[in-house]
């Protein structure tokens, strides 16, 4: 979300009377690589690039393909091979062992379709959509390259029938697609992903240590609301960098929030009176994650008051709330204590254990399975590639 929103705000300043600009998109790995499919890089014709599509081996010749892009105006498909650790022009074996393909498309910024135009209206909606999008195709199919079909939980008008499952199944699992469709009497391929507005972070309790689990979260391009009942406590000065500073009363403040899927919340106030409020509320909610600061003989006490009051909450229920909060990291200081916060919410949210990637015996990051996407001749990476289209 946050390099989307930074792509945005850069295409905003360019002045396209004395500039052109291209859009760049991982589309398909195979094997290794640094960046994932729907890694983007905005470039401009004087050199200069937001976004990253590589660790920086692939920049520099994106950036003069994407030239010639914008010469053109025709969008271009290409394959870089870094399988092969010594066949590079610049003297550097990359040894990512991957293959990439990477979809470099002009940007006209006067059609209010152009994909800048769309991941706009992403950043403004903060909304989980589908994007499908045409890499090649036969003329017969009415297809062109850089066509676009968004799937969103509000519309799913003007999807063909072919593309219906698949894009439904890519904004369920989350897990990017690229594969090759007959489509009247021809073939097109297409790359479908699915984009996420980010983690929604709610911290109660506005301490000191507060401040650099706000800042590290905003950092990381999360949404950041900061609610206490201690109207002392919220000076903008304090939080600057939050989305939102709330202060609200422990028995209404869940009625000023939108609880989503994404919405971690996080018990940071040292008040167990606050904290102890504050849970009661959110068991109620559907909040998938909930972190408390603090020993567990903390949350154990409460729930020992909660029993006194008759309240009881199953234990499905019970084991969204990660109490004490963090993975264990010897942290020590409140920005130590923040990276351990925030390190366990990203993993709750990807499905990771936050363990040592040595010990992962498999790759880093989970294969694709089920593409069929068609076979592209391997060309390992020396300063050139194959275009696709």
């Amino acid at each position: 979300m946050k390099e989307i929103a930074r792509i945005v705000e850069v295409f905003e300043q360019i002045d396209f009377s004395k500039r052109k600009a291209a859009l760049a998109t991982v589309v398909w790995v195979e094997g290794s690589s640094y960046r994932r499919p729907g890694a983007r890089m905005l470039i401009t014709d004087d050199g200069r690039w937001e976004g990253a599509i590589s660790g920086g081996c692939l920049e520099g010749d994106a950036l003069r393909k994407a030239r010639q892009v914008m010469l053109d105006g025709d969008p271009i498909v290409v394959t870089y091979d870094t399988m092969d650790d010594g066949a590079n022009s610049f003297g550097v074996g990359l040894g990512c062992n991957g293959i990439i393909d990477i979809l470099i498309e002009p940007i006209d910024p006067t059609d209010s379709h152009n994909p800048v135009e769309l991941l706009r209206e992403f950043t403004q909606k903060r909304d989980v959509r589908v994007l499908a999008t045409v890499l090649k195709s036969d003329a017969t199919t009415g297809l062109m390259p850089s066509n676009r079909f968004v799937l969103t939980d509000q519309s799913a008008s003007l999807i063909p029938d072919w593309l219906q499952a698949d894009m439904q199944n890519v904004f369920v699992t989350g897990k990017p697609l690229t594969q090759t469709y007959a489509v009247e009497s021809g073939s097109a391929e297409l790359f479908i992903e699915r984009i996420d507005p980010g983690i929604e972070l709610v911290i109660f309790g506005a301490g000191y240590d507060v401040i650099p689990v706000a800042k590290l979260a905003r950092d990381l391009g999360w949404q950041v609301t900061v609610t206490d009942d201690c109207v002392a406590h919220l000076a903008p000065k304090r939080f600057p960098v939050a989305t939102c500073v709330l202060f609200a009363d422990r028995q209404a403040v869940l009625d000023k929030i939108t609880i989503t899927d994404r919405t971690a919340a996080v018990l940071m106030s040292h008040n167990f009176n606050y904290d102890r409020a504050v849970l009661e509320s959110l068991l109620a909610t559907d909040v998938p994650y909930i972190g408390m600061l603090g020993p567990r003989k903390r949350f154990d006490k409460m729930q020992d008051e909660f029993a006194k009051y008759g309240l009881h909450f199953s234990e499905t229920t019970l084991e969204r709330v990660h109490a004490p909060i963090g993975l264990d990291l010897g942290a020590e200081t409140p920005d130590e204590i923040a990276l351990s916060i925030l390190a366990e919410i990203k993993a709750f949210f990807t499905k990771r254990s936050g363990a040592f990637l040595r010990d992962k015996s498999g790759p880093i990051h989970e294969r694709l399975s089920g593409n069929q996407k068609g076979q592209n001749q391997r060309i390992p990476f020396d300063g050139s590639a194959t275009e696709a289209i």
